[in-house]
């Protein structure tokens, strides 16, 4: 769990008594995730390997509920969770542990909890996962209006596309004012159709990686697939993997591009999730479109120098600490620490030294 500071609020200027309790709603599959770090290769058939380290946390959509909850957004989760062990677990980790609003959230009797297995070796990971689809809730297990249908009252909704489905609830949401920020997969079809994505239509910012953005445009530059996807959707933002992101802004005419900070990576679990967590806080936060995609460059760059997916995710005294380090390290590029000269007003001192240790295994530990 992270170690936050008390009071960060990124949105504190902007609230109002009108606006909606929740500022980011989502939906999806929660995992428990059991990590194992420390590996020197990858595992070989028919041998043991032992692992230096090991986590265990929620992960799936809890990963970016997490990521979402830490950086101080107020976040709804709806979610079916098992009534085993594992479920118990990931409830209270998340709702107890994190802050998240679990309300539209229903526990499933006899549905055991979908695992993941993640190995981290050599800046990657390999995974193995088991788990069904959970049965569609009762109408009599949900309080309020029935999920999916009629997600509550939010400022911004997260959705993951997928090719040949729409997803009711995005419409709804949108329809009720919430902004939709969207990632999406791997196109199994072979298509890369973006008509094939319907829920785009409701979409505020679409943010597909480099080579997803250049399959469904047909292009051969992902800044070139950038503004082209611009086309479709208000703001397209493509992450570029080790060389940072680029985001163009369809109604503006604006660009941004921040290089990506060089870090040891040890996991890279949930990364994604975390530059997506950073870009709708800064963009609910109503900053520049530069310090948007610098925020949401950092933030996963300290994620993936630890393990876990949900555990890795930093909150605002992780930002605070690297803040405060990096201002004192010799031979730093001035103009890059000028590119994260915004974070001076949001940040108070660090309490903390870098770097934090904040991942630890985390199941079977008692009070």
């Amino acid at each position: 769990m992270s170690t936050d500071i008390p009071g960060i609020d990124p949105l504190l200027a902007l609230r109002a008594p009108q606006d909606p309790a929740c500022d980011v709603f989502l939906t999806g599959t929660v995992f428990l995730d059991i990590v194992f770090t420390g590996l020197d290769s990858a595992p070989v058939r028919g041998t043991e390997s032992w692992a230096r380290g090991m986590g265990s946390s929620p992960g799936g959509v809890a990963n970016m509920a997490t990521a979402l909850a830490r950086l101080g957004l107020h976040t709804s989760l709806a979610a079916a969770f098992g009534d085993d062990h594992y479920g118990e677990y990931c409830w209270d980790a998340l709702e107890q542990g994190e802050g998240i609003d679990l309300s539209m959230s229903h526990t499933v009797p006899g549905w055991h909890s979908p695992v993941t297995v993640s190995m981290a070796y050599e800046g990657e990971r390999t995974m193995v996962s088991h788990g069904h689809e959970a049965p569609a809730p009762a109408m009599a297990t949900v309080p309020g209006p029935t999920f999916p249908h009629c997600p509550p009252r939010a400022r911004a909704a997260v959705a993951s596309l997928v090719p040949g489905r729409s997803e009711p609830w995005v419409a709804s949401a949108a329809r009720h004012g919430a902004r939709i920020f969207a990632d999406v997969g791997w196109d199994e079809t072979g298509r890369w159709d973006l008509d094939g994505l319907p829920d785009l239509a409701h979409c505020e910012a679409f943010l597909p990686n480099a080579e997803e953005a250049m399959r469904y445009t047909r292009t051969d530059c992902p800044r070139a697939a950038a503004h082209a996807l611009a086309d479709r959707v208000p703001l397209a933002v493509v992450t570029l993997g080790a060389e940072g992101a680029y985001a163009a802004d369809g109604r503006t005419g604006a660009t941004a591009e921040v290089p990506a900070i060089a870090v040891a990576a040890l996991d890279p679990t949930g990364a994604g999730d975390v530059f997506v967590a950073g870009f709708v806080t800064g963009t609910l936060a109503n900053w520049p479109l530069s310090d948007r995609l610098a925020f949401a460059g950092l933030t996963a760059a300290l994620s993936v120098q630890e393990f876990g997916g949900s555990l890795s995710a930093p909150g605002w005294a992780e930002i605070a600490a690297w803040w405060q380090q990096v201002r004192t390290c010799a031979d730093q590029d001035p103009a890059a620490l000028e590119r994260y000269a915004f974070l001076q007003e949001l940040l108070p001192a660090a309490a903390r030294p870098w770097p934090l240790r904040r991942a630890v295994p985390t199941i079977g530990f008692r009070q």
